[in-house]
């Protein structure tokens, strides 16, 4: 079971971080065909002053970073879809 962390610097309306959550987890079952039950997704939400984020950004505030945990044996087939 994947194990996923995105860390976002600014708080959204509960329905925009569920719907977050849902396009990962989405994005897990097309791309690793895991199924529906099978999910590990936390949302973190960072004060900006605690999460800081390459200076060039244009819009610092969307800065997200997403981080997934899985044991190997994935393809690359199956980890590129992933990343797409």
């Amino acid at each position: 079971m994947p194990s996923v962390l995105s860390e976002i610097r600014k708080e959204y309306p509960v329905e925009t971080e569920k719907a977050l959550i849902e396009a990962v987890h989405s994005a897990l079952r097309t791309s690793f065909k895991i199924l529906p039950d099978d999910r590990n997704v936390r949302l973190l939400v960072h004060e900006p002053h605690r999460f800081e984020c390459p200076p060039d950004r244009e819009a610092p505030e969307y800065y997200t970073h997403i981080s997934i945990d899985c044991f190997a044996g994935r393809s690359i087939e199956a980890k590129r879809a992933l990343y797409k």
